[in-house]
């Protein structure tokens, strides 16, 4: 018997529609209910509001913002540990706030997910191998052999060797960038179909950054695997992703191909993203740059019209800051939200 009949044991559910991309995100709204006292109702925070987009098999895609834009809630719901207030993530056909627990066993079978904090993601008190065997157990993988071989493919894969050595450790006894490849390793253990990573370089030394980044890109092309890559750093999405979307507010801006918004980006806040980027210039390092004034808005009571509105230095009045702009595509496919393209 194959390693792979035993890691999939789950039954897979009825397809619910048709789709051919891998996960299609439709008007995805979610949001967390305030209340005063703990009883009277005090609004909601509307931490994703109305987001579309698809996910094609075998490609990366990084979801750009800063702090607070909806990233992390976004992904939870991607992942299931949230469920949407309006719209759907659809993953090969079927409606995953459908699914019963059979059938999210089924979709946790396929999607992995490596966390910001290595260290934290590891539970301090099991060891290594302990961390790889869980998940394996859990699917169904009842015989030790088997999970022996499958997880010294794994380690092999992300290139923690000796594995000897490492699978008797527990994760205080790691390098970060070995916690790291670990975490990957075990997002990897029951060969997903699409891996979600949240911010998996910003906890890292730099000089481990790129290294983890190429794993990430390596195992990509060796698994045909679909990325979901959340970050804030526009400087590391180059290496990593075939599209970009950047998040505002809790609504998806603009989305485009890398080298289309890297070159010509249109929106004011991506320009302004790519202000900030860590310039590695020594001759910049004493210049200051300009970024938009304020802080971003609450998303209990988000403005009128652009959300961005307030802070735009392009700002149309009368117009911005009273409807929402919706979708323009000043070149094929790049789309940005912003009445300047009308």
């Amino acid at each position: 018997m194959s390693v792979q009949s035993n890691v999939t044991a789950v039954e897979e559910p009825t397809i619910q529609g048709n789709n051919h991309a891998l996960l299609s995100v439709r008007d995805l709204h979610v949001w967390f209910e305030l209340r005063r006292w703990g009883l009277a109702n005090a609004g909601y925070v509307r931490a994703v509001d109305g987001v579309n987009f698809d996910l094609a098999y075998g490609e990366a895609i990084a979801v750009v913002g800063e702090s607070g834009c909806g990233k992390s809630s976004l992904m939870k719901t991607i992942l299931g540990l949230y469920q949407p207030t309006k719209g759907e993530v659809l993953f090969e056909g079927k409606n995953i706030s459908k699914l019963d627990a059979q059938g999210m066993r089924w979709y946790r079978s396929h999607v992995g997910y490596v966390q910001q904090d290595p260290y934290g993601a590891l539970p301090p008190f099991m060891s290594v191998q302990r961390i790889m065997e869980e998940p394996l157990k859990i699917g169904g993988m009842s015989d030790p052999h088997q999970r022996a071989q499958r997880i010294r493919k794994v380690f092999e894969e992300v290139k923690l060797y000796p594995i000897e050595d490492f699978l008797p450790k527990f994760p205080h006894m790691l390098s970060g960038g070995q916690q790291q490849r670990v975490v990957i390793a075990r997002a990897m253990i029951r060969e997903p179909k699409v891996i979600v990573a949240d911010e998996p370089v910003s906890m890292l030394d730099a000089s481990v950054r790129v290294e983890i980044l190429k794993l990430l890109r390596g195992l990509q092309a060796s698994h045909n695997l679909s990325f979901i890559y959340i970050t804030h750093d526009l400087s590391t999405v180059k290496y990593f992703s075939e599209r970009i979307f950047v998040m505002y507010a809790g609504n998806l801006v603009e989305k485009a191909n890398v080298r289309l918004l890297l070159n010509n980006a249109y929106h004011p806040y991506t320009c302004a993203l790519l202000a900030a980027t860590s310039d590695p210039d020594a001759r910049n390092a004493l210049t200051f740059k300009e970024v938009p004034p304020g802080e971003p808005p609450s998303l209990v009571k988000p403005p009128e019209g652009c959300r961005f509105h307030p802070r735009c230095p392009k700002f149309i009045a009368d117009l911005c800051n009273i409807k929402e702009p919706p979708e323009f595509e000043p070149e094929p496919g790049h789309l940005v939200s912003c009445w300047l393209y009308q």
